[in-house]
């Protein structure tokens, strides 16, 4: 920032504030050259994630888009809709903290897949089923089966920490 009095680039925050209807933050500076005091406002800037589609198609990143098909996997799960929306927003943080302009919706996909595994078995299993396309029933066993190692190789691991091994 530079002073408005004296254009001196060094300045020391004094004071910082949300302010409610503006989504930013608003602080008090003071320049460290001349004392003057003077007020800078803040405001986060997001950049909009163009998804990619599976037909080419782009189209904005919604995070609604993604709680709702979560929520459909997850019906009549114990899985709260607070739990869901927590991983909504782990999900969208982490895209925002890639740092990219554009993704493919399969990438996106992957990450919901991999938040269901960790919260719901069952979920992760109706959500792939729909997101991988399983043409019949040994898709279905291939994907348990693999649910089922997963979970044996964790068992075991943690079962090997706690006796020390």
């Amino acid at each position: 920032m530079h002073c408005l009095k004296c254009g001196c680039e060094e300045s020391k925050v004094v004071d910082s504030r949300m302010v409610e209807e503006s989504n930013s933050i608003r602080r008090r500076r003071e320049c460290l050259e001349c004392k003057n005091r003077f007020t800078t406002y803040e405001r986060i800037e997001y950049t909009p994630i163009m998804v990619i589609k599976k037909n080419g198609v782009r189209q904005q990143f919604d995070r609604a888009k993604i709680i709702s098909g979560m929520l459909r996997s997850c019906e009549k799960r114990p899985v709260s809709t607070q739990t869901i929306e927590k991983a909504a927003d782990e999900i969208e943080a982490e895209l925002n903290n890639m740092m990219i302009k554009e993704i493919d919706s399969t990438k996106i996909g992957d990450m919901v897949i991999e938040k269901l595994k960790a919260l719901d078995e069952i979920a992760y299993v109706r959500f792939a089923s729909v997101y991988r396309q399983f043409k019949d029933i040994n898709e279905f066993k291939k994907e348990i089966w693999k649910l089922r190692v997963t979970s044996q190789n964790e068992n075991h691991r943690i079962r090997k920490w706690n006796l020390g091994w």
